[in-house]
């Protein structure tokens, strides 16, 4: 295996993004070209993040890879194509730079290991927060400094998005090579510092339909997926930037929702039909437009991706009240004490008034836990040895 002479070791961790303006369908499946563009927001890594160590060094025989705490299997098309990308930018590099520079052999293996510290492939954006953090850290390792978009998308095509913090677009792009298909920052992390994010977790559970397979059978059999991406999408991306510059909550709202309501419609047009969402997830959409009713306003939002948890945008002063709303309609069964996890909320008692216009007979452990977070950073390098999550040898340190 390794004999302790790592050449260059680095860890980093990079965040989940959630879009607001969602993408579904690929124009070129090897590429990960978008058929629309996309708008997210970066989540805070204080509460979710992946975090992924990468070491090269001669004594390594090959390309491995861990993925908490278990071996995965490094053919894997998608991991191939983020390892040969970076390995052909590091290369291109060096052929434009002088070789005494760049000491690191592009002959040499790697070993990775990444780590999420929220659960894994179920619908909560877990392969975009890793591909980021690939892409990120072997671009470190390798002495890359291009634009990574590319390589992140080669691997999750919403992943170029997890390489910025804030306010991200993901341009569709039109040429057939995908160049000019690339996330850029549209507004920074705290450009609207009020923002608020609840993640309810429904189900942690693996979701049986995969994004990629269920956006290949949308783009083949759906209407409504053309007319979305053609017709509806392109005026949504202009709306959806000047209610996020404008900070217009109401706006951001609503049109939030409607366009997770639509994602989820070309699902159901998909044939046959696919659903993410599950009797829980509609539960909570009720009771978003009910909390919203009863303020005559829209101060709560839902969206949904490819999975039943809902992400809900508010902002600060509503936190406390629509957590309160949330564990009436779905009284935690075990957990009440760790039912809440993240930022710290207040707890508010609900009226009666609010309680009346739920309108929801309770559902005891529907919603499993809360992640409250916010608007956070891009991706971080950790400077620290002590986070590594390789050993001297190369291999995993031993779980603490």
């Amino acid at each position: 295996m390794a004999s302790g002479r790592l050449l260059a070791t680095v860890t980093c961790t990079a965040p989940v993004n959630i879009a607001v303006i969602k993408y579904w369908g690929k124009r070129d499946e090897e590429l990960i070209l978008p058929i629309n563009s996309s708008l997210s927001v970066t989540l805070h890594q204080d509460q979710l993040k992946t975090t992924t160590t990468a070491a090269i060094s001669k004594d390594f025989t090959e390309d491995r890879v861990w993925l908490n705490g278990r071996e995965e299997d490094v053919g894997q098309p998608r991991l191939q194509a983020c390892l040969r990308e970076i390995r052909r930018l590091a290369r291109k590099r060096r052929s434009t730079v002088d070789g005494d520079s760049l000491p690191l052999s592009l002959s040499y293996k790697v070993h990775v290991a990444s780590v999420n510290n929220f659960p894994t492939a179920a619908g909560l954006a877990s392969s975009a927060a890793g591909y980021a953090c690939l892409a990120y850290t072997l671009a470190r390792v390798y002495g890359v400094e291009d634009d990574l978009s590319e390589v992140a998308r080669r691997g999750s095509g919403s992943a170029c998005r997890s390489l910025y913090g804030g306010f991200v677009e993901w341009q569709m792009g039109e040429q057939a090579d995908g160049k000019d298909s690339i996330a850029r920052q549209v507004a920074p992390e705290l450009h609207w510092p009020q923002l608020r994010i609840l993640v309810l977790v429904v189900s942690a559970e693996k979701k049986l339909t995969g994004s990629t397979v269920g956006m290949q059978t949308s783009v083949e059999t759906s209407p409504l997926l053309k007319f979305r991406a053609e017709s509806v999408v392109p005026a949504r991306m202009r709306e959806m930037l000047s209610c996020i510059q404008a900070r217009d909550f109401q706006g951001f709202a609503e049109l939030t929702m409607k366009d997770s309501n639509q994602f989820h419609a070309t699902c159901l047009d998909t044939f046959p039909p696919i659903s993410y969402l599950n009797d829980i997830s509609r539960k909570i959409m009720q009771l978003v437009h009910h909390f919203n009713t009863y303020h005559r306003q829209t101060k709560v939002a839902y969206t949904f991706d490819a999975g039943p948890n809902a992400v809900i945008f508010t902002l600060e002063d509503t936190v406390a009240e629509f957590v309160a709303a949330v564990r009436h309609s779905f009284p935690p069964e075990t957990n009440g004490d760790k039912f809440l996890k993240g930022l710290q909320v207040t707890p508010v008692l609900l009226s009666e008034e609010l309680k009346a216009a739920l309108a929801t007979e309770p559902t005891p452990g529907g919603v499993q836990y809360i992640i409250a977070t916010q608007v956070g950073p891009g991706p971080q390098i950790l400077d620290d040895p002590h986070v590594h999550l390789l050993g001297p040898d190369g291999l995993p340190k031993p779980a603490a």
